[in-house]
């Protein structure tokens, strides 16, 4: 990793690596790509997230890692196996958008209605720099354009479109206990 320091957590909010505009990876199979690569699932399968950018680790290079599972941070997300993202884009498929609730690990304790596209085409290369071609709707859109964001040194608190749809993360909780129980 450029950065020498040991990710012991998440950048967080007010750290500059965050609203960085990442850079492209150049060489995909690099020791420096390899190693935040590894840093990144790490990080993300020690955590309570259903993904993860580069630049939350204090890289800022377009990386992402888009991993939906239930977990007690989102107990509804759809289960899917993690997928690596090179130098993503993405296109709108539906000019839909919804407002729903997200949080991120480098913003801990708060949570936000943030509205999001409901359907886009992801475009990104794998590890071997193949190119591949992704439709993603609902909860794994959602989970794709906040880590894009990341990528353009933005948070998700930036979509916000009224200082009243953000929360404490134990008010979410509660909501979710009580979501959970009608199901």
């Amino acid at each position: 990793m450029k950065n020498e320091q040991k990710v012991v957590g998440f950048a967080q909010l007010g750290d500059p690596v965050l609203r960085l505009q990442s850079v492209p990876v150049d060489e995909f199979n690099s020791t420096a790509t390899l190693q935040v690569i590894k840093a990144m699932m790490t990080a993300l399968s020690n955590s309570n997230g259903v993904g993860l950018a580069a630049p939350q680790i204090f890289e800022s290079i377009r990386i992402i890692i888009i991993a939906s599972r239930p977990s007690k941070r989102y107990p509804l997300a759809p289960e899917m196996e993690p997928v690596l993202m090179l130098n993503p884009s993405f296109e709108v498929v539906s000019q839909t958008t919804k407002k729903e609730w997200e949080g991120c690990l480098s913003i801990p304790g708060i949570r936000a209605l943030v509205p999001r596209y409901e359907k886009i085409k992801i475009n990104y290369f794998d590890q071997q720099g193949i190119l591949h071609g992704l439709v993603a709707k609902d909860f794994v859109a959602r989970i794709f354009q906040h880590e894009y964001d990341h990528l353009n040194g933005l948070v998700y608190l930036d979509r916000v479109e009224n200082n009243k749809d953000i929360i404490s993360e134990v008010e979410f909780q509660k909501m979710m206990d009580l979501e959970c129980s009608r199901q």
